[in-house]
């Protein structure tokens, strides 16, 4: 007897969870691996508010039976729609209630290696286990694809780190620090260490910051429609990429590429921009070289206004995430170069099944293809239907096959596994 999976769930954040839900509705055997909600854990600093509203940070279940606003409620935490900042903090309770509540089979355990056999996957666990399935689907989300510029990537680690590399701050108390980079990832950063007492600068290439407009009191009617609100932001384009992103796998390559890398561009929420006035800043510089010398790192900067030089201890790099696949050392060589990708991102089919037969791509591996909706959660509610509904149909099928040739496969749904024999 060989025992193996119809679906595994490589990763546990909000795109994992929300799909093992679904699934786990869909009657579709599957196991879901991971430490949950990782990335918002460990890889985030404690004291950063999210951009998204409270009505756009949601986990999704089939039935909504347990949102971000239902588990502020039975927490007794503030919450609004739009006025009250959803904090980094109530996040990731809320993943980790969402988890032992929705999804509780979750098998904390790191999928150590993928590869194809035949019509099916092997896998292994990073307790030495090995498993089988047919279906692969990576909801890796970002902690993979932190992007370090090459100008600073050749610095020594003990005076170079990447945002994502920072729960805990405090680690910098009384050192000079310098941010790179202007979106939400570097001011916050900036300000958090401004808070603790530390003595920080943010260099950015852009000449001005922008941050995420306040909310307004009751709009009116005619502004609803003129400029409706969406998940990912105000306006009528907005609303169409977070409503439709079948429409917009429906656009020529080039056409989505540019969409996808001209979106908002780096910004703060809104709370930040108060906060931030007290932090240094030079704006508009660009960093041409920098070393490490005597202890310290030298930058070599250059704007319009001529060069420039700046030493500090340490330099966070918060310069964001650039999906690349070879990123993904676990999986098998062979199946990283069978996967057909643009610019180092799986080029996916309208259900998000890459060009390997069963092997899917959700989050921000799947932004080129459906849109910016896929770097936020709110991109996890219609990915989890859209595979739920396709795997749904496909076991089905697979099941009838099965059942005429060698036997009818007994379904484990308890364990989420499916056991064969023949």
């Amino acid at each position: 007897m060989t025992v193996h999976s119809d679906v595994i769930i490589v990763g546990a954040g909000p795109y994992g969870l929300s799909l093992a839900a679904h699934l786990q509705q869909s009657d579709v055997g599957f196991r879901i691996f991971g430490s949950p909600m990782h990335t918002w854990r460990e890889c985030m600093p404690t004291g950063m508010l999210l951009k998204s509203d409270g009505f756009a940070s949601n986990i999704f279940d089939p039935g909504a039976t347990f949102t971000l606003e239902r588990f502020c409620e039975l927490n007794r935490i503030p919450y609004d729609h739009t006025r009250v900042p959803v904090s980094l903090e109530t996040f990731r309770q809320y993943g980790m209630a969402f988890q032992q509540r929705i999804v509780p089979q979750l098998e904390d355990q790191q999928v150590t290696q993928v590869e194809r056999d035949g019509d099916v996957y092997r896998f292994q666990l990073s307790d030495g286990t090995m498993g089988r399935a047919d279906n692969v689907v990576l909801a890796v989300g970002i902690s993979h694809f932190h992007y370090v510029p090459p100008v600073l990537a050749g610095l020594p680690s003990d005076a170079l780190t990447h945002s994502s590399a920072h729960r805990d701050l405090g680690r910098f108390g009384g050192r000079d620090v310098t941010v790179v980079g202007a979106g939400a990832s570097a001011i916050d950063t900036a300000v958090l260490l401004s808070e603790l007492g530390g003595r920080v600068t943010l260099i950015a290439r852009r000449s001005s910051l922008r941050f995420g407009d306040p909310p307004s009191g009751v709009e009116s009617i005619w502004k609803t429609v003129i400029h409706p609100r969406s998940p990912i932001g105000p306006g009528w384009k907005a609303r169409l990429l977070s409503d439709a992103p079948w429409l917009f796998h429906r656009l020529p390559d080039h056409w989505r590429l540019r969409i996808v890398s001209n979106w908002l561009g780096p910004a703060a929420g809104w709370p930040m921009k108060e906060r931030f006035v007290r932090v240094p800043a030079l704006l508009g510089y660009e960093i041409e070289a920098a070393e490490f010398m005597n202890g310290k790192v030298r930058l070599s900067l250059q704007s319009k206004t001529g060069p420039r030089e700046h030493v500090t201890d340490h330099v966070i790099a918060a310069t964001g995430y650039r999906t690349d696949l070879r990123r993904l050392t676990f999986l098998s060589g062979e199946l990283l170069s069978a996967i057909r990708s643009v610019r180092g991102t799986p080029a996916l089919s309208p259900n998000f099944e890459s060009s390997i037969p069963g092997l899917y791509f959700v989050g921000m591996a799947s932004m080129y293809s459906f849109g910016p909706l896929m770097r936020f959660a709110c991109g996890a509610h219609w990915a989890a239907k859209r595979i739920a509904k396709t795997l749904k149909r496909d076991l089905r099928a697979q099941v009838k096959s099965v059942a005429s040739d060698a036997g009818t496969p007994r379904l484990n749904q308890a364990e989420g596994i499916v056991e064969r024999r023949g």
